[in-house]
């Protein structure tokens, strides 16, 4: 058990600095290498977990239930990412390609190191920092295509999640503080401690940081009002840094304020913490929906219905019905799936048309006939459709907003979850299914790259898998990680 989690901390670390120093074709290689192992190690830990409910080493790395639920689909998307970005990312010629290539394949892996990281350490403290290195390094790899584009958003995303993450910062202060009153100066920010003396902190203290949490790590998530960054820097990024971006990083985040609402429900009870997430669900589900209808561009898109799915979370955690937050878990998992499938389907149409304009593109599925249907499929996957994996999440979280007696909740969810509907794929599946008229820039039918098919084709399958019959060790750590969220 400590080799795994210290393989998984160290494996990415050591690939980055492999893919800076050696060829573009060893960085591609490494980098599709560490991911894959890091997504077995990952369900390694999921029988080790169940069994002893928690795997730690020392004060500094810890692995329980809620964490592992999040780590599963970042360690997937780390290497369904690596395995597309092999046939997407392009070596232009000379030897500024080829360092392009290097400190991108770097980039990405001391990202998902961080990410991986902020799901591994143990205390908010350590949270916090793991968090803020994701935001220095996702910055970087949004703005390394060098545009003036790309440059204002990943400066307008830095500014805006730096921001955010020091009012996470003083809402862990105030955490800090309230654990100090009842287990003393040298108490540490350690779940365990701070769980364990919860019940005892300064109530309006906990209330006062629980809705510092949400608005600051609110901002990396893309909770309204503070999302406005989101859709510039998942437009403007590299396909596979989009699809971490969505995937991974909203969810992490996502995960830190978890970690605050289980100490804030052990202190207050569940109405409060759940009462903020609700207003915080409602409004950030209702601008994505209203958005999603107007978009034209298909990674602006994408980014708006990833906020419209973290308003689905926020909401899911709202009800106090077991099922709901059952819902919620199984959400992370299937949205990651669903978005890098969107993603990396994305990026074949735009390596196709040369265009990111839903309007320029015609007869996607006549000319790629592997990532067209794909693509269309993983569209459905987002908008809830069955067999896949977020139409059960999404079944579950109404279910559970009704058994909760939430009646106008779970309406209201289930008309902007209609809305968004058509606006995700009004466009998206007009562009692909009409036929080709004149296709503007590539004629010739055939896929970009095999990876990018086999990319696309196993987030796929993992929706499928997880709507139709989830794994069995997979619904038990859901199981036991629900558990941990309903205490009361």
């Amino acid at each position: 058990m400590d080799k795994v989690m210290i393989a998984m901390a160290a494996l990415p670390l050591v690939a980055s600095l492999i893919s800076w120093f050696a060829s573009a074709r060893i960085a591609k290689t490494v980098s599709i290498g560490t991911g894959s192992i890091s997504f077995l190690l990952a369900i390694v830990l999921i029988p080790i977990v169940i069994k002893d409910g928690s795997a730690s080493i020392g004060s500094f790395f810890f692995v329980d239930p809620l964490s592992l639920v999040f780590l599963i689909p970042t360690a997937f998307l780390y290497s369904a990412t690596s395995i597309f970005s092999a046939g997407y990312i392009r070596v232009p010629t000379g030897s500024s390609g080829v360092r392009y290539i290097k400190h991108f394949q770097a980039g990405l892996n001391l990202f998902c190191w961080a990410m991986i990281m902020a799901l591994i350490v143990n205390g908010l403290a350590l949270l916090w920092v793991a968090i803020e290195i994701t935001t220095v390094i996702s910055a970087l790899l949004v703005a390394i295509d060098d545009t003036e584009r790309a440059t204002e958003a990943a400066w307008k995303y830095l500014l805006l999640a730096s921001l955010g993450l020091g009012i996470g910062l003083l809402a862990t202060i105030f955490i800090y503080y309230s654990a100090a009153t009842v287990l003393g100066q040298s108490h540490g920010l350690s779940f365990s401690n701070l769980l364990a003396g919860s019940s005892e902190f300064p109530h309006q203290v906990v209330r006062l940081a629980f809705v510092l949490a949400v608005v600051g790590y609110g901002t990396k998530v893309g909770f309204f009002p503070v999302h406005t960054w989101l859709p510039d820097a998942h437009s403007e990024a590299p396909t596979p840094v989009s699809a971490l971006l969505s995937g991974s990083l909203l969810s992490v985040s996502f995960y830190a304020i978890l970690r605050f609402f289980q100490i804030t429900e052990r202190s207050v009870g569940k109405a409060f913490p759940q009462n903020v997430l609700l207003i915080f669900g409602l409004a950030t589900l209702l601008i994505a929906a209203l958005y999603l209808i107007s978009q034209r561009d298909v990674k602006r898109l994408l980014a708006y219905s990833s906020i419209e799915h973290m308003g689905i979370l926020a909401i899911g955690m709202s009800f106090s019905a077991p099922i709901a937050v059952f819902g919620v878990l199984l959400h992370v998992i299937a949205h990651a799936f669903a978005k890098g499938g969107a993603f990396f389907g994305a990026g074949s149409l735009l390596r196709k048309f040369q265009t990111k304009d839903l309007a320029k593109i015609t007869g996607g599925i006549g000319l790629l006939p592997a990532t067209g249907p794909m693509f269309v499929l993983a569209i459905l996957a987002l908008s809830a459709m069955p067999p896949f994996g977020i139409f059960r999440s999404e079944f579950l979280i109404v279910m559970g907003g009704l058994q909760s007696h939430n009646d106008v909740a779970a309406a209201t969810l289930v008309v902007l979850i209609t809305l968004a509907f058509f606006g995700l794929t009004y466009y998206v599946t007009q562009t692909m299914l009409t036929p080709a008229a004149e296709p503007i820039h590539s004629p010739v039918v055939g896929e970009p790259s095999f990876y990018i098919v086999a990319a696309m084709g196993l987030c796929l399958v993992g929706l499928v898998i997880l709507g139709i019959h989830p794994p069995g060790q997979l619904v038990t750590l859901l199981n036991h990680a629900a558990n941990e969220l309903e205490v009361l």
